[in-house]
């Protein structure tokens, strides 16, 4: 309640249309959810646990950071979705219309170029390619970009936030349409190295690799990035991930666990037959600032960035040495979000980036001081 209570105090005005937040799995969830709905009774809230916040001063942990919206300048639906191992391109369709419908009664801004959307997904569900990728046939061109909730790294339960209660196994959906200038991105900061790996015996429904180049998928992938086996942790998993080529760009597949059988379960969808890249990282702080700075030039002085950073990016940071540095970075730069279990990209789902979007500040022209 009291944490609830100080965001209310910072957040609420006769303006405040719907909220934003991202805490910490170590809050009793139960308890704040209702008391999330008590202070802001009437408000929309939404928002997921994480692997790490980013507040108004930059990293955080152990918190809960949020942003309100203002409703002259924002008009905003969410959708809750509960059901997703059956998710059909027509509950997909039904979902955004019913969006789009509550976007244009506000009468804001024409929803064509002045709307993009957040998606919000258990972080531990699996099942994020399959509604990403049905979520973004409806939406069009319309832009998206998200993150999947963490719960502090122990990969035990995330949850989403939506309608008072935190859910499992669920996704939301919110659409977010403003005159003010926005411009959505996705960056990542690693570079491709000479090893190749075929993924030779996958299992796509648990993101779990069993063969690489036919021989145990955690011997041929520690040879790779130069290590032992009894070496692979986190530290090497974050430093050293493997990429997918797709279209001229290279995508982050990052591991999760090595399993007793030598096999490698990921964060990211894997299947037999693609070719995976060792990936070694350039700068970390270089690529976020090439991206927000250049939106910033795009949209002028931001209002805020809402972003979704990748929990092994941050530690990475923590291991460089570069952390204080990256979290300067975000502060100066008004940068609210969290730390994910993977990040969301216009229907993708990928690894080790930092995605989001900056909003631009209101000027003269939009009618309100």
């Amino acid at each position: 309640m009291l944490a609830a209570t100080n965001l209310a105090s910072q957040l609420s005005h006769e303006h405040l249309g719907c909220v934003l937040f991202f805490c910490s799995a170590e809050y009793d969830l139960g308890r704040l959810g209702i008391a999330l709905e008590h202070v802001f009774d009437g408000v929309r809230v939404s928002g997921c646990t994480s692997a790490g916040e980013i507040t108004p001063d930059g990293y955080g942990r152990g918190c809960i950071t949020a942003i309100g919206f203002d409703a002259r300048y924002f008009s905003i639906d969410c959708a809750l979705i509960s059901e997703l191992e059956s998710f059909t391109l027509q509950d997909a369709q039904d979902v955004i219309d019913g969006l789009l419908s509550t976007c244009r009664d506000a009468r804001l801004a024409p929803i064509k170029g002045n709307t993009f959307a957040i998606t919000l997904l258990d972080g531990l569900s699996s099942r994020e390619e399959l509604v990403l990728a049905t979520l973004n046939a409806a939406l069009g061109t319309i832009p998206q970009f998200g993150g999947s909730a963490g719960d502090d790294e122990r990969l035990a339960n995330t949850h989403v936030f939506f309608d008072g209660k935190f859910h499992t196994g669920a996704a939301t959906v919110m659409l977010v349409n403003t005159p003010l200038d926005f411009r959505v991105f996705s960056t990542h900061h690693m570079e491709a190295g000479n090893e190749k790996l075929v993924v030779t015996h996958a299992d796509a429904k648990s993101r779990t690799v069993y063969e690489l180049n036919a021989e145990p998928a955690a011997e041929a992938y520690a040879r790779a990035v130069g290590v032992t086996v009894e070496e692979l942790d986190r530290k090497v998993f974050a430093l050293r991930p493997m990429g997918v080529r797709i279209g001229g760009h290279y995508f982050v597949r990052s591991v999760q666990r090595v399993n007793a059988d030598m096999s490698l379960t990921f964060y990211c969808a894997v299947e037999t037959g693609i070719v995976m890249t060792a990936m070694e990282p350039g700068s970390l702080l270089d690529s976020v600032r090439t991206q927000i700075e250049a939106s910033e030039r795009v949209v002028g002085p931001p209002l805020v960035t809402i972003g979704c950073d990748c929990f092994l990016r941050r530690l990475e940071a923590e291991l460089t040495g570069v952390a204080d540095e990256v979290s300067d970075f975000l502060r100066h730069h008004r940068v609210i979000g969290f730390n994910t279990y993977g990040e969301q990209f216009d229907g993708m789902h990928i690894n080790q980036t930092f995605t989001g979007v900056v909003i631009g500040q209101p000027d003269a022209g939009c009618g309100h001081n």
